[in-house]
């Protein structure tokens, strides 16, 4: 499997967590793409600054191409991916915990 399609899987795996598992529904929340926002700007600084120093690489056969501020787009993937699921599972876990 290819970093594309892990990255894919990812974004797959946390949609379906959000919607379906944890049913926070933070994709149709309006805070949740607020604070997206403004994690996507660090991440994109970091990624920028780790690519273009070679400090990271990637195989060209194995990603699409694809850019962002230096970053591949399967970098942004996964980090949305991330950001997703941890946090339903934190809303998840917190319902949960208020529960008992």
């Amino acid at each position: 499997m290819s970093y594309t399609q892990l990255a894919i899987a990812a974004v797959i795996c946390a949609v379906v967590f959000d919607l379906l598992v944890a049913k926070t529904h933070l994709l149709a929340r309006k805070l949740f793409w607020t604070s997206y926002a403004i994690v996507i700007v660090f991440q994109l600084l970091t990624n920028w600054w780790l690519t273009s120093r070679n400090i990271v690489m990637y195989d060209p056969a194995v990603i699409t191409g694809v850019r962002i501020a230096s970053a591949p787009i399967e970098d942004l993937l996964f980090g949305f991916a991330l950001v997703l699921g941890v946090l339903s599972n934190w809303i998840r876990l917190g319902a949960l915990e208020k529960r008992r």
